[in-house]
């Protein structure tokens, strides 16, 4: 029972939230430091504060843990809790935010570990979840990316030091 291409997985999973990568950057660095009024700030009209980015990831991530605990995936592009508004995630707080945030990962690590990587030949719907979840790894990468660019115009407009 092999399971190496699962613990390459959950080695990226983790580098991304925490981890020591090339590029410098994770989750943590990224969100840790920022104040509720910064995180739910938008830096510009048409770009979403990192509390909105935040809110997307984990919303997917839980669709992903519904996934692989075998349950009906729910969440669409359309979905009201795909974009969450800052009125919305200001009634749930930046650190709660935070504290699920980072509780999906450490969730969704925990289901995939125990598994042989014949589990993600497995079909997930149209995909397979070894396709699921490098997907969730692309989609968190991206959005980090995203995360920087709201606070560094954060920065620009003086709103962060």
């Amino acid at each position: 029972m092999s399971n190496l291409l699962i613990q390459n997985l959950v080695k990226q999973l983790q580098d991304v939230q925490d981890g020591d990568l090339w590029l410098d950057e994770n989750f943590i660095k990224k969100i840790d430091t920022l104040t509720p009024e910064q995180a739910l700030t938008r830096p510009i009209p048409d770009i979403h504060s990192v509390a909105e980015i935040v809110s997307h990831l984990l919303e997917w991530r839980r669709d992903c843990i519904r996934k692989l605990q075998g349950q009906k995936s729910t969440l669409t592009i359309e979905s009201n809790e795909n974009w969450r508004s800052n009125n919305e995630l200001k009634q749930i707080g930046w650190k709660k935010l935070k504290d699920d945030f980072y509780a999906s990962q450490y969730h969704l690590i925990r289901l995939i570990e125990i598994r042989d990587d014949a589990f993600l030949a497995q079909e997930c719907g149209t995909y397979t979840f070894q396709a699921l979840l490098e997907g969730m790894i692309h989609h968190d990468l991206y959005h980090l990316g995203q995360i920087g660019i709201s606070i560094k115009l954060l920065k620009v407009h003086g709103l962060l030091k």
